[in-house]
């Protein structure tokens, strides 16, 4: 006797991805942090940290990222690997983890990727994380999933289950 397509779906969910930046270069004292771009470390690590979410079977519906140089060659990183299209938000640039979390669930995308700075990014983290990841090192990423079928309804709970993987 076969199932009913019912009885084997799977349940409605909502993914969000973190990801903090690739190491960035502190060289030239003179340039304004906004502008600071990745370092060689960074550039190593944005392409390698993709291809390891890609290989999890993670494909965002939109990825979000501040207008940073940082974050920006970071999304673009990532959006090249996952094939995805990157949002440039000025409202993430240094942005508090409430922040982060609210630009999320407003695309009402089911799959969303952010990439921002911390401490924002930390912080949020840690508080999905339980607190269990104290801090997200430069281009870490931590992926939540809640079991849910709407952002309104996850916001509110702890996420079902989480990853967390950095280049170190």
């Amino acid at each position: 006797m076969s199932a009913s397509p019912r009885e084997t779906a799977h349940p409605a969910s909502i993914t969000l991805a973190l990801v903090r930046h690739a190491k960035s270069d502190w060289g030239d004292p003179g340039l304004d942090d906004h502008e600071r771009p990745l370092n060689e470390r960074g550039m190593r690590d944005a392409p390698r940290m993709a291809r390891r979410l890609a290989e999890s079977g993670f494909r965002p519906d939109v990825i979000l990222s501040s207008t940073a140089v940082r974050a920006r060659t970071t999304a673009e990183a990532f959006a090249a690997e996952l094939r995805a299209g990157v949002s440039l938000l000025p409202e993430l640039y240094g942005a508090p983890a409430r922040t982060l979390l609210a630009a999320a669930e407003a695309t009402g995308a089911p799959s969303v990727m952010v990439v921002a700075h911390d401490p924002g990014m930390s912080v949020l983290a840690a508080e999905l994380s339980g607190d269990k990841i104290g801090h997200m090192p430069t281009c870490a990423v931590a992926t939540f999933t809640w079991h849910v079928p709407d952002w309104h309804v996850a916001s509110a709970l702890e996420p079902d289950e989480w990853t967390f993987d950095s280049p170190r």
